[in-house]
């Protein structure tokens, strides 16, 4: 007896989770021979999708390379690799759709790639019309172009979306109305070095999880949670005040979103920070102050360490003269107006910038060469991360080698990719991904100071 649904899958879904395959439980899978050849097509480019191609490919072939042309029509069973357990997994087929005629009903075969996959799930409704037959593709307007077709049923890919509202993710501070102090009953405050923490009820902060930051309406209280059980909470004291003073490379928290962030950028304690925040919140200006202050005046780290997700059209930056500093540039000017911004106010502006470039080893690198490396000792910036896939920001964040701290930036108002929403954004799922992880700290960033324009373009755009 066949599977209830029989899911085909777009190449977009394969490339934004190369193991979606196995996600699919007991139900059938199939993939278009269309599909396949455009995987070919992307496995050979300068692409960064290039490897998610190629890691889809050998995910194929590891579930048929064993089966005869007819099994594999028919569906083979998937294997979850390094198990024999197939008892939840349904089975995997290629469609050969190319061998499909025009005929009423089908979209016009114009080369047209998604009308041949449209087709191909069209053809399948009506030769089988027990069987719920699910196309599942990012492209929103592919999505639009099947149910106008007559396919009864298609779905996006929402596996690794973990939040079904915005409003659900993790901001990372957590305001407590009046003042922290009246409402504790009891306390065991003890010092470590030069730090103050505090032993509270669980009772007071009941969703509360490591690395959330903690302030009232006293201005005066402001705490880091160190670690949550059902008996305690430890938060570590920070000072409202102390944390408005920090500096960094001149650069003063505006509020207390910024303030968090500096200290835990600063925080020795915590390997990955992720900020996300409107356009013109403090950012970039931030982050990139306080990796200036830790490598030139502390020497905590050998270098800087900037990249971000090229637009499509300059995934393949070859195209741009220069060395591959040169070529990443343009895209990574936003680093190179903070820096500006910074030394504005100095006798040699440019002169202040190159100096810091250069003592700082700032270095500007593409996303398509960070794979296969183990960045030691630096500070890495990663700049417009909304626009990067789950598995894109995992490759670069499992790159993170000895004394090395990640930063992550990015405004989920402003995707540019073409597959991507707010909930199925990389930076979402890792925010999501990293709540309570006690060497990850998110803020949500509050407030813009670009300008009047911006704040007013921002709220009424």
């Amino acid at each position: 007896m066949s599977a209830d649904k029989l899911y085909i899958l777009d190449t977009n879904v394969l490339l934004h989770d190369p193991n979606c395959l196995y996600e699919f439980k007991e139900q059938d899978v199939a993939i278009p021979m269309t599909v396949l050849e455009e995987l070919d097509s992307i496995k050979d480019r300068k692409q960064s999708v290039a490897q998610e191609a190629r890691h889809v490919i050998r995910a194929i072939d590891n579930i048929l390379s064993a089966a005869t042309p007819s099994q594999i029509l028919k569906g083979v069973q998937i294997k979850v690799p390094g198990t024999e357990d197939t008892t939840r997994l349904g089975k995997l087929s290629i469609f050969p759709d190319h061998e499909l005629t025009t005929r009423q009903g089908f979209l016009p075969d114009n080369k047209n790639n998604d009308n041949h996959i449209i087709n191909c799930a069209l053809h399948l409704q009506g030769s089988d019309p027990h069987r719920e037959i699910i196309l599942v593709t990012k492209d929103i307007n592919m999505r639009l172009k099947a149910m106008g077709a007559g396919l009864q049923k298609v779905e996006d890919y929402r596996k690794d979306q973990l939040v079904s509202d915005l409003e659900l993710l993790p901001s990372g501070h957590f305001h407590i109305e009046g003042n922290f102090w009246e409402k504790v009953d009891k306390v065991k405050s003890y010092q470590e070095g030069a730090a103050t923490y505090h032993k509270v009820s669980p009772d007071l902060l009941p969703d509360t999880y490591p690395c959330q930051y903690i302030y009232d309406d006293s201005k005066d209280f402001a705490a880091r949670v160190v670690s949550v059980n059902h008996e305690e909470i430890i938060l570590k004291d920070l000072g409202y005040e102390k944390l408005m003073q920090q500096e960094c490379w001149g650069i003063h928290p505006i509020n207390i979103y910024q303030a968090f962030a500096m200290q835990s950028i600063q925080d020795p304690d915590i390997d990955l920070c992720l900020l996300n925040g409107a356009a013109g919140s403090g950012k970039t200006l931030i982050a990139l102050a306080c990796a200036l202050e830790m490598v030139i005046e502390e020497g905590r780290f050998n270098k800087i360490i900037v990249t971000r997700s090229t637009p499509p059209v300059a995934e393949d930056i070859g195209f741009l003269p220069g060395t591959e500093e040169e070529k990443m540039t343009p895209w990574l000017s936003s680093i190179l107006d903070n820096l500006e911004a910074m030394h504005e106010g100095d006798e040699r502006p440019q002169s202040s910038v190159k100096y810091a470039i250069e003592k700082a080893n700032i270095q500007f690198k593409s996303l398509n060469f960070i794979r296969g490396r183990s960045i030691q000792n630096a500070v890495v910036l990663i700049d417009e991360a909304q626009n990067l896939t789950p598995q894109q920001l995992k490759t670069i964040l499992t790159r993170c080698g000895k004394d090395s701290k990640m930063i992550c930036l990015g405004n989920l108002a402003q995707i540019d990719s073409n597959y991507l929403t707010a909930l199925t954004s990389g930076l979402t799922y890792v925010v999501e991904r990293f709540k309570g992880f006690e060497g990850s700290a998110t803020v949500h960033l509050e407030g813009i100071f670009r300008s009047r324009l911006a704040e007013y373009a921002e709220e009424h755009l």
